[in-house]
């Protein structure tokens, strides 16, 4: 039979958590403080702690630090009524079980419950991290409170108690290297953090970068070259857009992660890999897998760890608290003072289904701040998002795919269309920038305007 000592200053919570847990199967004691929680561990032994972030004596995270003093292996379950990112990113990361918000849902503490027993009786450890959060990167610049952020939060803290390699998937624009950032501020936050854009740099050159080259090994190459694994150190290497990589430099990646260790171009000496590698996709590496367009092999050792971003359409719950972190953000940029959206505009982005996601959002909202007369933006501030259904280039129209027939658009046309609108409002623009603004890579840009034979005026 398994123990838990359930820790939590609500009265009521504790007994109806002792009642449902005993009824249940298993032995379980009480403590409504820190101290008496502590003292009872020491005397019950329990397999799971359920334990409440806010007591009235002990803060819970120092209550969590006395518990794997006391015993590394037990299992922590911390609960708590606050939706606070930070702190289930802090309470994963200190070697908490898992994290569960108030009111309990018993169904997800039972699942949580079992996992923790079976990990128990497995005897797996979950070691304390050794590196204190960083200050140099604000976790909380992750906005997100539905249950797949919460997972990711959770994630990120299991993921920095080592450097194991990551993978992190998502669309354009959900804040890919936000989470790489993040993950890396909270593990070695005083050694490099080197992103490489494998769409963006020509196969030749790529390999040159990521492994550097020996002097003379190709023309122009007249010294030696380090490369981004070695100026990494003890550090981080982003890759970006890793379904862009050649099947030639994906074999040589994939050699990287199996030895940890390379050579320069030209070179025969080894240069020992001692950074953390995280790669990013916002493309289907398993449907890829399977058409043969990536190597299953270098998939399987990327996919160690994976972390997927849903995009902003599936997690709308997020967009409000995004629209004041990111006007809070544009506000110190620009020096302005807007104070937020009218309620009639925040129905309208409600119901978009925002294509680009978190970086539209983003793009849309500064230049709103830019052209605005009031501290309050308004249907006029975002033109782009109110033109009539039948243009073509209606933002809502791309969005939908529904024509002025009201025949379903496919998804090329409504690629197309989106493309089309971007260009249309930016024409100032360069294709850099556009790209920016698309969320894609230039070849990838560049395959787009050749498909649907757009003509791109301005270089």
């Amino acid at each position: 039979m398994a123990k838990i000592l359930v820790i939590d200053d609500d009265v009521s919570i504790a007994e109806t958590l002792e009642l449902y847990l005993t009824e249940e199967g298993y032995d379980v004691a009480t403590a409504h403080t820190g101290t008496e929680g502590l003292n009872k561990f020491i005397q019950h032994t329990p397999d799971v702690v359920i334990l409440d972030i806010r007591l009235p004596d002990i803060d819970g995270f120092t209550v969590l630090e006395d518990l794997r003093e006391e015993n590394e292996n037990v299992k922590v379950i911390m609960i708590t009524a606050h939706h606070d990112m930070d702190s289930t990113i802090r309470a994963m990361k200190e070697g908490a079980f898992d994290y569960i918000h108030k009111p309990v849902n018993v169904d997800e503490l039972e699942i949580a419950i079992k996992k923790a027993v079976k990990a128990h009786e497995m005897e797996k450890k979950i070691d304390g991290l050794l590196m204190e959060p960083s200050r140099q990167f604000k976790v909380g610049d992750i906005i997100g409170s539905g249950r797949e952020m919460s997972e990711i939060f959770k994630t990120i803290g299991v993921v920095c108690q080592s450097r194991t390699t990551v993978l992190i998937e998502g669309e354009s624009g959900t804040g890919k290297e936000l989470i790489a950032k993040v993950i890396h501020h909270n593990t070695a936050p005083h050694e490099p953090y080197i992103a490489v854009n494998c769409s963006a740099i020509v196969e030749t050159l790529l390999e040159s970068e990521l492994f550097g080259h020996e002097k003379g090994s190709f023309t122009g190459a007249i010294g030696r070259k380090q490369g981004k694994f070695e100026l990494a150190r003890y550090g981080t290497v982003f890759l970006d857009e890793i379904s862009e990589m050649s099947v030639n430099l994906q074999a040589k990646l994939l050699r990287v992660l199996q030895e940890m260790e390379f050579e320069r171009v030209g070179g025969k000496d080894r240069v020992r890999v001692n950074a953390r590698i995280i790669a990013a996709t916002n493309k289907d590496l398993k449907a890829m897998v399977r058409e043969n367009k990536f190597r299953d092999d270098l998939y399987y050792r990327l996919n160690i760890v994976s972390i997927r971003i849903p995009p902003l359409r599936e997690r709308r719950e997020d967009i409000g608290p995004l629209v004041d972190y990111l006007l809070a953000k544009i506000n110190k940029d620009l020096h302005k003072r807007v104070i937020g959206v009218s309620d009639e505009m925040m129905s309208v982005f409600m119901k978009y289904v925002w294509p680009g996601n978190i970086r539209e959002l983003e793009n849309l909202l500064v230049r709103a701040v830019v052209v605005a007369k009031g501290q309050v933006l308004v249907h006029s501030d975002f033109p782009e998002l109110l033109h009539e259904r039948r243009d073509k280039d209606d933002a809502q129209g791309s969005a939908s795919g529904i024509d002025t027939a009201g025949k379903l658009s496919t998804l090329d046309e409504v690629e197309e269309m989106y493309i089309r609108k971007v260009l249309k409002e930016n024409g100032t623009l360069n294709k850099g920038e556009i790209c920016e603004i698309l969320g894609i890579s230039r070849p990838t840009f560049e395959r787009k305007l050749d498909k649907y034979g757009i003509v791109f005026e301005k270089e």
